[in-house]
């Protein structure tokens, strides 16, 4: 809704993604930028500046002023419900974490809504990590929502690939400023056009595609599959490397990470013909690996490979690309050895404190190739069997002999 002319975008999260990239793109959209968030110190300082600054780490350091913003505590919920019933359009980015606490403040927004005035569609940008976004929000919303409420007429649900680069900062950037943000030049939102309800903002940034599902996979099983896999393969090379430059500044892990990434484009092009073409996913691959090697952004090995439990997952960005790759009859031996480097992932924080979830993680399975196969990525003992073999076999050399020596065997 516009009301005497002005934009408003509510948006859920002002964490790294809501600050740098959604929030961005709109304010400088021209759009005004109202964050809800659980941080009440955070919205506060948001309250009192009415701004922040985006660092953006390439070549050359540029600031971006970010203006016209304000803030709302995920505890004020009135406010909050009054914000999305007002809003021109809401997005999301809190994490799967935070997601089931903003359906019921959704669900009462768009019911206000509704109220006020029944002809006001509303369209929910999904800054999200996940696949199926638009599926999993709207069952929720809808068990929230009354069964008269016309949701499919208005309520656009919309999937993104969100493909830019945030790194953890140091504590010492924090405490100058609570409120900056480090990111990479990359400013690219591509987004599901077709699920709009109202217009597409007309904001630069905002590339809206036909096939969101083939987007959302190139960014798992290209983008996460290979940014991951720099990760585990760096921290077993050599435990003593902090950064994700440092990985792949070693040619042996370029060269391999690079041929699990084109492993894995082989299999999207064999899923979506009409979507992919060979060049375009090579261009696209050598662009990532450009961008993981930039060493001013100080990516960390820690921050790309925690959260095991969740990244080596049956649908994530390396058991799923090799159960597409099994429906599909192709090759899968270079991401199923990234899978096996992911089991001796032990990497910690600048506080040398390991990713909590990654402690638990680690206790249960202790390095066990095997059990991690079935118990997390979930391949069948009976029906996968050759593929566990092998990722033991892996194991066995890198054992035994190295990782070097099991990384050349695998080629």
């Amino acid at each position: 809704m516009e009301k005497n002319g002005r934009k408003k975008l509510v948006l859920f999260g002002a964490g790294k993604i809501g600050r740098s990239f959604i929030a961005q793109l709109f304010s400088r959209g021209g759009y005004e930028v109202v964050f809800i968030d659980l941080s009440k110190p955070l919205i506060d300082e948001l309250n009192r500046r009415k701004g922040y600054r985006v660092v953006i780490k390439g070549e050359k350091e540029e600031v971006l002023d970010i203006e016209n913003v304000r803030g709302v505590c995920l505890s004020e919920k009135e406010e909050a419900v009054n914000e999305i019933a007002t809003a021109g359009i809401v997005a999301t980015s809190v994490g799967l974490s935070g997601l089931r606490g903003i359906f019921p403040l959704l669900a009462k927004g768009l019911l206000k809504r509704y109220n006020e005035g029944p002809d006001q569609p509303l369209d929910i940008i999904i800054a999200e990590n996940m696949r199926n976004a638009d599926m999993f929000f709207r069952e929720q919303l809808m068990n929230l929502l009354p069964a008269e409420y016309p949701f499919d007429r208005l309520v656009g649900l919309v999937e993104t690939s969100i493909g830019k680069m945030v790194p953890i900062m140091h504590r010492k950037d924090i405490e100058e400023d609570m409120l900056q943000i480090y990111a990479e030049p990359y400013n690219t939102l591509i987004l599901n056009g077709k699920a709009f309800k109202t217009e597409v903002p007309r904001i630069p940034g905002l590339a809206p595609k036909e096939n969101m599902k083939a987007w959302v996979d190139r960014k798992l099983f290209i983008h996460n599959l290979g940014h991951s896999a720099s990760a585990y393969l760096g921290y077993l090379y050599n435990p003593e490397f902090i950064f994700i430059w440092e990985a792949l500044a070693v040619p042996g892990i370029l060269a391999f990470v690079r041929s699990a990434m084109l492993q894995s484009a082989e299999i999207l092009i064999s899923e979506y013909p009409d979507e992919f073409t060979a060049a375009g996913l090579t261009e696209h691959i050598d662009d990532l690996l450009a961008r993981f090697q930039n060493r001013a952004l100080g990516d960390t090995i820690f921050r790309v490979g925690c959260d095991l439990k969740r990244k080596l997952g049956t649908d994530d960005r390396l058991a799923g690309a090799i159960h597409k790759a099994i429906e599909r009859g192709m090759p899968y031996n270079r991401i199923l050895f990234a899978i096996v480097c992911a089991c001796y992932f032990r990497a910690s924080d600048e506080e040398q404190k390991i990713y909590p979830d990654d402690a638990d993680f680690i206790n249960r399975y202790a390095g066990d190739v095997s059990s991690i196969m079935t118990s997390v990525c979930k391949f069948d003992k009976a029906r996968h069997k050759r593929i566990i073999d092998e990722a033991c076999s892996m194991d066995k050399i890198i054992s035994s002999s190295g990782f070097m020596a099991a990384m050349n065997s695998t080629r």
